[in-house]
């Protein structure tokens, strides 16, 4: 299990019967989590929540608020600033376990002069902005939602990286490579967060299991001679960390690529406890 101690802005609190109460900052949401299934263990805590996400049976669900909160506030990691704000579909704009991937992106990004990263299903930017922070000398910020993108160039001045080189670009992941291929563009470094189903800007269909591969082979194909990271974050029920390691291992190989490929699930720990909540996997080639 793959998690970080150092998101000191956020805190999972507790976790059970399919639920997660969290501190955001000092706020405290209350949202569903298919993985606790496992009973509360701090009950006393869970009466305290500033709001508590009801799903509906038929989909959906809504905000109840137990005192007044503002519509958005921020949270800080490592420097980096970003918005949270709960919304209709139970999210806050920030997924607190990623912050493993972007210690990696830190990390990686210092030990190259001016390197070019990709950053694909970016959300909200936080792993762009990681990048951006630590001297990458351009990042392409992909992802298909116009809202989405203005939300991550918000978190882009809360960070105040407004002179850093980000380039937000409203496209489709896999025409997107394709033609960045075509032109020779090269990164030294990709992360993606492809969904299990997703519509592109122009209604292009993607599922996970049609599309991964040709993705993962468009990355590699754009990576540069001297690459530092290649990451794949996925939420999709029934993809395993075992079966995301097999497929990065064997386009690797394939391309010839050296480094260390792996792959586990990622979490968040439980505060003040032994336990982690699962947050999906991560698969990751790094030199």
């Amino acid at each position: 299990m793959i998690t970080s101690q150092n998101f000191k802005d956020y805190l999972l609190l507790d976790a059970g019967d399919k639920e997660k109460l969290e501190s955001w900052n000092g706020i405290l949401l209350r949202r569903p989590d298919p993985m606790a299934i496992w009973p509360k263990t701090k009950p006393e805590l869970w009466s305290k929540a500033d709001a508590y996400y009801h799903r509906s049976n038929k989909g959906g669900g809504y905000w109840e608020y137990f005192k007044k909160l503002p519509e958005s506030w921020n949270v800080s990691y490592r420097g980096l600033t970003f918005k949270v704000s709960p919304t209709g579909f139970k999210h806050t704009g920030l997924f607190p376990e990623q912050a493993a991937n972007w210690d990696l992106i830190i990390q990686k990004t210092k030990e190259k002069k001016d390197p070019v990263i990709l950053n694909l299903f970016a959300y909200t930017g936080a792993a762009t902005m990681a990048a951006a922070s630590a001297g990458a000398k351009e990042v392409v910020h992909l992802d298909a939602s116009k809202g989405i993108n203005e939300w991550a160039k918000e978190n882009m001045k809360l960070s105040h990286l407004e002179d850093k080189t980000i380039r937000f670009m409203i496209d489709d992941a896999l025409k997107f490579t394709a033609r960045e291929l075509r032109r020779g563009r090269k990164y030294d470094g990709i992360i993606m967060d492809p969904p299990s189903y997703g519509r592109g800007p122009d209604n292009e269909l993607f599922r996970f299991e049609d599309k991964i591969n040709p993705l993962i082979e468009n990355c590699l194909a754009l990576l540069s001679d001297d690459p530092l990271f290649f990451i794949i974050n996925t939420y999709t029920t029934g993809y395993s960390s075992t079966v995301m390691y097999n497929a990065m291992k064997i386009h690797c190989d394939r391309k010839g690529l050296k480094g260390h490929v792996e792959a586990d699930e990622i979490g968040i720990q439980i505060d003040q406890s032994d336990f982690i909540l699962p947050c999906g996997q991560t698969t990751r080639w790094y030199r």
